[in-house]
């Protein structure tokens, strides 16, 4: 009888343990999820996902103009979250896009955020690529589905002012911070 009652508490511990470690982290950036958001996830499912935040949509007024309207995620405390761009504006069926993540504490699995710099971006995943645009470069990291924009006053001078320059990792300073961070979908 001990041995029976000994196995059924073994066996309830280690469900409710499993239990315990089960629930996602709402703050975890992964390939096709950032916390409760997946890459299916439709317009109109964001008030349930996000039932204890606030969530906000701006209607630009006609629909036929193509724009994209941004969706943004405030916790009940007014902190900004996330902005979300669905794939069809006015479109409650539309999946989401793309997510800017603006709180640093939505991390990937490897632990980078907005706040981390571009070292520690390199040393943790395989750059893609690296564009050069006008203020900034976007360095694209298809591991993750994510582009990180660095502001161009965080470069050399050298190579800050000339847009057709083809930049490479190497000459982005290692403290140089993270300004935007975006996962496509």
């Amino acid at each position: 009888m001990k041995k029976v009652l000994f196995s059924v508490l073994i066996c309830v511990l280690l469900i409710t343990s499993c239990a315990k470690d089960s629930a996602p982290n709402p703050f975890l950036i992964k390939k096709n999820h950032i916390g409760l958001l997946t890459d299916s996830t439709q317009v109109k499912e964001l008030d349930l996902i996000f039932s204890n935040d606030s969530v906000v949509r701006y209607i630009a007024g006609d629909e036929f103009t193509g724009s994209v309207n941004t969706i943004e995620i405030f916790e009940k405390g007014g902190r900004k979250l996330l902005d979300l761009s669905p794939k069809e504006a006015l479109d409650s069926t539309s999946v989401i896009s793309s997510v800017r993540i603006i709180d640093e504490r939505y991390k990937t699995e490897k632990n980078i955020s907005i706040i981390s710099t571009f070292k520690e971006l390199k040393e943790a995943y395989k750059i893609s690529k690296i564009d050069n645009l006008i203020n900034s470069i976007v360095v694209s990291v298809n591991e993750i589905n994510a582009s990180f924009t660095i502001d161009k006053k965080e470069l050399p001078a050298s190579i800050r002012f000339d847009m057709d320059m083809t930049i490479d990792a190497i000459q982005i300073p290692e403290k140089a911070k993270i300004k935007f961070f975006m996962v496509h979908w």
